[in-house]
């Protein structure tokens, strides 16, 4: 199909720019990645007629917050929101559990911890976000912006296992 020729030379341009955002890990490249691609991204699979959009924020996502990231992640979910998706399923996880390419210092301190909390701000791995994902994408409970909390994430895939 000549939409996904095109989507796959505007996503390979995107990830090219991304490398010259910044440095790696650098405001500006995390602001091209988290909220940029995502937004841009989203509003063209809109125009090709897509239905649903569902997207990875986080916990805490706030506009207004005093927090970089999670404000950036607020701003990202606001304009996904403003872009008025007949289904937008936001996926606000606590710390994500799972191998990563990079290890991050913070989460490698702070990861044994996280698993120990209750309720929301325990960790959940990314497989069980994905997993909790993709069946809302396969069978969409909902009209409009639905937000899954950390602890609905990890609820879906429990109850896909029984």
């Amino acid at each position: 199909m000549p939409w996904r020729r095109w989507l796959t030379r505007w996503i390979s341009s995107s990830v090219a720019w991304e490398r010259r955002a910044g440095r790696p890990g650098s405001k500006e490249a995390f602001v091209h990645a988290d909220y940029t691609l995502v937004v841009d991204t989203a509003l063209t699979g809109k125009r090709l007629g897509a239905q649903h959009m569902l997207v990875v924020s986080a916990m805490g996502a706030n506009a207004h917050s005093p927090f970089f990231y999670n404000r950036v992640k607020g701003e990202m979910e606001a304009a996904l929101i403003e872009q008025d998706w007949p289904r937008l399923t936001i996926a606000r996880p606590s710390m994500l559990s799972g191998e990563r390419e990079k290890k991050r210092a913070n989460e490698t301190f702070l990861a044994p911890l996280f698993r120990l909390l209750p309720g929301n701000w325990k960790s959940i791995a990314a497989r069980d976000v994905a997993i909790a994902l993709l069946a809302e994408a396969l069978s969409p409970t909902h009209e409009g912006v639905r937000i899954l909390s950390s602890s609905e994430l990890r609820e879906r895939p429990a109850r896909q296992a029984e």
